[in-house]
């Protein structure tokens, strides 16, 4: 057995792995606050709505044309606002795991 450490497995390699892990998990941290600063869109109905988030997932903006405002029909309008929220909620999702997979080779560290 080798002294201080693992069979077959030496300090330095240890000691690289720490390295590296550390390293990792900066990036992670760094691309998380990338990614929180980003604003991300969304849209329905021909861009007759559109919804902006960050990438908290958080809703920065929502525009309505005046001409998707139809007092007789206030349902399309709640379900372009829903569609449009719906879209821009699956982008940040969508993107963020796509720039965390690059970053991570695939393996999710749950960072």
């Amino acid at each position: 057995m080798a002294r201080g450490g693992f069979p077959g497995m030496g300090g330095g390699n240890m000691q690289q792995m720490i390295k590296q892990a550390q390293k990792m998990q900066q990036n992670i941290q760094k691309l998380q606050e990338e990614l929180e600063a980003r604003e991300f869109e969304g849209s329905a109905g021909g861009g007759m709505v559109q919804v902006k988030a960050n990438g908290k997932k958080e809703l920065t903006q929502i525009l309505i044309k005046p001409e998707a405002v139809d007092p007789e029909d206030v349902e399309m309008l709640q379900d372009m606002v829903l569609a449009a929220v719906n879209q821009v909620m699956r982008l940040v999702e969508e993107t963020s795991e796509a720039e965390m997979a690059k970053l991570t080779g695939g393996r999710g560290f749950g960072f």
